[in-house]
């Protein structure tokens, strides 16, 4: 695959050995920035980041990277300080930005943004999350997450909890967990189940998939817990957001079930989903997750810049 130039869009797009490339490159700078300090390969080269939703791991973590490989960074945190608010179209705003970049990475509320900025920008473009879409940067930094904690991620058990229905972060990571030879919990109320055409599309990629809203009665079988948020953000009835508000909450009690093994992640940031008293035991490894994006992110810059 040629990656020089190339948009980052959906998890989709890419082919298991597309991941596993990312993985390893990742694992390289990873090891090179302990051993340098820094790196040069994107000196010269400037990175837009166009935030039209609020974001702190993703929009920093994304700069955290640029900088680390040696490039700088523009953009804008929230649309409000952009001619956005004036009514520019994205398709201006995008042609407008690439005249000052190498490189965009937009996150947005609609989903297809992304895919819009990618069809109209002549550089590259990194799909930061759309809507209750996609967020494949996530999913391959989630991905690397596992097989640093395990080594492999075949023959593993892992469990996707709380809002299936409206998390980009869970669909992109079940379509890209479906690569591998994996059982698949997907735990949630009753009205926030994974869409039903990425449940039919795992099963007819030969994974196991097992549906419940019951967390205790099978969180003994699971080697990794994914958990989410459930987002008021992305529900279009409040009342329906109360119904489901606070589902689960995973605490130490509920941990004396899971095997020692057990990791728990999650995408952050958190409400009460994961007690803070979770945070010191061996099981939560969500603030090492959160780093992994910096390497992940590097390796997905470096590639589509052609500077690695």
């Amino acid at each position: 695959m040629e990656w020089t130039g190339r948009d980052v869009i959906s998890i989709r797009d890419f082919s298991k050995e597309d991941i596993e490339f990312v993985l390893l490159t990742a694992e390289r700078l990873e090891r090179e920035l302990k051993e340098k300090g820094h790196l040069e390969y994107a000196k010269g080269k400037i990175l837009a980041t166009l935030f039209f939703e609020p974001s702190t791991r993703t929009r920093l973590s994304f700069e955290s990277a640029m900088h680390r490989l040696g490039g700088s960074v523009i953009g804008f945190a929230e649309a409000s300080t952009s001619s956005v608010k004036k009514g520019e179209s994205l398709r201006d705003t995008i042609k407008t930005v690439e005249q000052y970049s190498d490189v965009i990475v937009i996150r947005h509320p609609k989903e297809g943004a992304a895919r819009l900025a990618a069809e109209v920008a002549e550089i590259p473009v990194i799909n930061a999350g759309d809507g209750s879409n996609q967020h494949p940067t996530q999913t391959l930094l989630d991905l690397y997450t596992i097989k640093k904690e395990f080594g492999r991620i075949d023959g593993l058990k892992i469990g996707l909890l709380g809002d299936l229905k409206y998390g980009r972060t869970v669909h992109s990571l079940a379509e890209a967990l479906a690569f591998y030879d994996i059982e698949l919990y997907l735990i949630s109320p009753e009205m926030l189940r994974m869409p039903k055409h990425i449940v039919e599309e795992l099963k007819e990629r030969g994974v196991k998939v097992y549906e419940t809203s019951d967390l205790e009665a099978v969180i003994g079988e699971l080697d990794v817990l994914y958990v989410t948020r459930i987002q008021r953000e992305r529900f279009p009835d409040e009342q329906e957001y109360l119904k489901v508000k606070g589902s689960y909450q995973v605490n130490c009690k509920v941990l004396e079930k899971a095997k020692e093994e057990l990791r728990v992640m999650h995408p952050l940031p958190r409400v009460d989903e994961i007690h803070p008293e979770v945070d010191k035991t061996k099981h939560a490894i969500y603030f090492r997750q959160v780093f992994n994006g910096v390497p992940v992110r590097m390796a997905l810059l470096g590639l589509v810049l052609g500077v690695i």
